[in-house]
């Protein structure tokens, strides 16, 4: 895709997801709609909602890319080109009112055997931040250069760590928090995979990490934190669920230190 074509998608996108968080913002306070209740997670009417209203926009504009969804996939599957679109990172926070949530969006290219990001936009309504980057432009929040942060020390980092809802990912989490608590500044548990990966892009965390994240958690903030410097480390959990992740991203600066306390 070339510079102009994704400089279009971009600004689709970013109306996109600006429309999407007033919607989510004005019925943050409001009751929710449940559409299903699962250990340690939670699915509401409104993500639908917003991925079928994100999916109606980007399609009507560009209707020869397909969607890969948290909620569903569209389109021609056998497009080189796919958004992959989480309309609620953090739902379980959006759920109890906790203003700590976002939409994410990335736009992939199909390699011979691999989806290459182009592109990566979160927005998080309750702050008013939209993170950005793409291909061809240096990351941004606000618009606004971003980079991530210059500590070196494992001790003087602040580290994000993700429960997810698997027992076997739960486990790991717990041993990490055990192995790494004594060892950072502070250890925080945020509840959106997308605004870890922005947080560190911009330099407020050091670290996350995460086993059992889904592709439309980490797509977009991924791709902004490789393009701010940091180092964004995500293997397939071979027999988990579908595009399922084990995940170490930090700030390039601390890897092998935190490396030696995960098992």
């Amino acid at each position: 895709m070339d510079n102009v074509k994704t400089a279009q998608c971009l600004s689709c996108a970013r109306e996109s997801v600006l429309e999407a968080g007033r919607i989510l913002y004005e019925n943050w306070q409001q009751p929710k709609a449940i559409n299903q209740i699962q250990a340690h997670d939670i699915k509401l009417k409104l993500d639908v909602q917003t991925q079928q209203f994100l999916a109606l926009r980007l399609q009507n504009a560009f209707p020869e890319i397909s969607i890969l969804g948290e909620e569903a996939d569209s389109g021609n599957l056998q497009s080189p080109y796919r958004w992959v679109i989480d309309p609620i990172d953090g739902t379980v926070n959006y759920t109890f009112d906790i203003p700590h949530a976002c939409i994410s969006i990335a736009l992939q290219e199909r390699q011979s055997d691999y989806w290459q990001t182009v592109l990566g936009l979160i927005h998080d309504p309750f702050l008013n931040e939209t993170w950005e980057a793409t291909s061809f432009t240096n990351p941004t929040l606000n618009g606004r250069p971003i980079s991530v942060s210059h500590r070196s020390l494992l001790k003087e980092s602040v580290v994000s760590i993700g429960f997810a809802k698997l027992q076997n990912n739960l486990n790991e989490a717990i041993q990490a928090f055990t192995n790494l608590t004594s060892h950072v500044c502070k250890i925080r548990i945020m509840g959106s995979a997308a605004l870890d990966l922005a947080y560190i892009a911009c330099g407020r965390l050091d670290a996350y990490i995460e086993t059992g994240l889904r592709l439309w958690d980490i797509a977009a903030g991924g791709y902004i934190l490789q393009r701010a410097g940091g180092t964004f480390d995500a293997k397939p959990i071979i027999g988990g669920e579908r595009e399922s992740y084990r995940l170490i991203a930090t700030n390039g600066k601390i890897d092998s230190q935190i490396i030696q306390y995960l098992s």
